[in-house]
């Protein structure tokens, strides 16, 4: 008799005996914390939106929490990048009992291309870990263009810097990059009691939809250069931190428009983006 997917994970076993079989204490130098709240898991999985065409791609799987809900809410293919080699063998189990919608692997998630996994739309749902967050998405937005969405867990320090806007004291690199190329949302806090070990901090799910093109035109390595200097001395004007540039400073805010004597958390992305495009047609100071 087949049994379905759905009625193959139910029957595996708890995700607490599955930890302490493969012996996975959690690694404080891989930034884990599992998630093994079936109900907070099952959430996050539904928050992914329609997961049934295409390819989830989960980074940072550990036993297989949030993977388990993923196939459990219909996700048509899940591939999950996992560095940690104990949390392979702890995965196959769940491998089977997916009959092929599940495929692992292993490999640090710094080092993929989300571009070139599986069949597009991609969508990525992660309990990320918290050592390698930021640098994972800055990565992404970089690929934004094959990425249809992302549903992923960040420290809630890191999640209001995501979504934050001109003028708030968490306004800075990393909201400019993420609201200049995508449409971002905080969709709920997790306790740190749900996760084992639990960490010190709350924890917060965030939604990134990528636009198809940015509603203001710019090189992204430019925007990143940019925001890096202005944000670098946040409290200078804008005259004095965009010196670390290496163009003439004073050119440069006069054909992007901005008063010179503005400070970096005052500008919107609009003004940013602006700034990028009259970067790269500056020569550089010798």
């Amino acid at each position: 008799m087949n049994v379905s997917v759905p009625d193959a994970i139910a029957a595996l076993p708890p995700l607490r005996e599955v930890i302490a079989r493969h012996g996975l204490a959690a690694r404080k130098g891989l930034g884990q914390h599992f998630l093994l709240d079936l109900n907070l898991t099952g959430r996050i999985a539904r928050a992914a939106g329609d997961i049934g065409e295409g390819t989830v791609i989960e980074i940072g799987p550990g036993p297989g929490g949030l993977t388990r809900a993923l196939l459990m809410e219909g996700a048509a293919k899940v591939i999950a990048v996992e560095r940690d080699a104990r949390c392979i063998d702890a995965l196959a189990e769940l491998r089977a009992a997916a009959a092929g919608r599940l495929e692992i692997l292993e490999a640090d998630a710094l080092a993929v291309d989300i571009a070139s996994l599986g069949e597009p739309p991609r969508r990525i749902v992660a309990n990320l870990p918290y050592n390698v967050s930021v640098p994972l998405l800055v990565g992404w937005l970089e690929k934004a263009k094959q990425i249809a969405s992302m549903t992923c867990m960040f420290q809630k320090e890191v999640a209001d810097r995501i979504t934050a806007t001109p003028g708030g004291k968490s306004y800075g690199r990393l909201a400019v990059l993420a609201n200049w190329r995508c449409r971002t949302r905080k969709l709920f806090d997790i306790p740190a009691r749900a996760f084992t070990p639990p960490p010190k901090i709350v924890s917060t799910v965030v939604e990134l939809i990528p636009y198809d093109e940015p509603p203001h035109s710019c090189d992204i390595a430019a925007l990143q250069a940019v925001a890096a200097a202005a944000f670098g001395q946040r409290r200078k004007m804008l005259r004095r931190s965009l010196g670390r540039l290496g163009v003439d400073t004073e050119a440069l805010l006069e054909a992007a428009g901005i008063d010179p004597t503005m400070r970096a958390e005052a500008l919107d992305l609009a003004q940013f983006a602006a700034l990028a495009r009259a970067f790269v047609r500056l020569p550089s100071v010798p």
